[in-house]
């Protein structure tokens, strides 16, 4: 199984960089993405240096398009979502721009937590009224504190590859269950699906060996795709579909 589990990480990290393409514009270099954005438009960023340093940016992409899109993130909560997103992934935020500082040595994670981000708050989109009337986020928390399900939330792991990963709630270990890990998930599909194949492959490894991952699915908008649950399920990774959430009520609070 080990052997297994390192072939499909190599798998996506081949791919990883198959799939990446580089371009200088004036004084930067222009990094493109496989990862796409809810337009499937391929994400991109900047590298330049700076004072013996590489400076990662989107170039205020991410939140231009979506205050073009007729989401503003102007509301205290809405700023406050937006910080704690970007606070998960160690980004900053200077003049509408996301950005990341990275040497030589953590090139590769700043790159990954800068993407990260990125697709995080791209998501933020699907605040805009009337899109979605509540963060799915915000259900999820109030179903588990309905039912006085104890949690950790926004918890974030050092992966085996040494890229961060964010997840929404951990559930501690008792007495008759493990450790639970859970993302949810707002637009399943197959891009999201496989980043949180990724974060749980490469989390698992330095995680207790009996801790079990969980991705709840919004299906509130419409049903997913049943190719994403295989997927998920191959990944060892237990799907759950909102509408059917109370099925594994009791495996949660246990």
């Amino acid at each position: 199984m080990m052997d297994e589990i390192q072939a499909l990480l190599d798998q996506y990290l081949v791919w990883l960089k198959d799939k990446t393409a580089l371009r200088e514009v004036n004084d930067s270099v222009e990094i493109t993405t496989p990862y796409l954005d809810r337009h499937n438009d391929y994400l991109q960023i900047y590298a330049q240096r700076a004072n013996g340093e590489y400076v990662l940016t989107d170039d205020g992409y991410v939140l231009q398009d979506l205050e073009l899109s007729g989401c503003k993130l102007d509301s205290g909560k809405r700023q406050a979502l937006l910080k704690t997103t970007l606070n998960g992934f160690g980004v900053r935020l200077e003049e509408g721009r996301l950005e990341v500082k990275a040497s030589r040595d953590n090139f590769a994670l700043r790159k990954h937590n800068l993407v990260q981000a990125m697709l995080a708050v791209d998501d933020l989109f699907y605040l805009a009224s009337p899109v979605v009337s509540s963060l799915f986020f915000e259900d999820v928390q109030a179903w588990l504190e309905l039912h006085e399900i104890r949690y950790t939330p926004k918890v974030k792991f050092t992966g085996k590859s040494g890229y961060d990963h964010v997840f929404d709630f951990v559930i501690p270990k008792s007495r008759v269950k493990p450790e639970r890990i859970i993302r949810t998930i707002n637009r399943p599909n197959r891009d999201t699906a496989q980043a949180l194949a990724f974060s749980w492959i490469d989390t698992k490894e330095v995680r207790p060996p009996d801790s079990q991952a969980y991705a709840i699915l919004n299906d509130s908008d419409r049903i997913p795709a049943s190719t994403v649950v295989d997927a998920l399920r191959s990944y060892d990774v237990h799907p759950v579909i909102w509408s059917q959430r109370e099925a594994v009520r009791q495996d949660l609070a246990a």
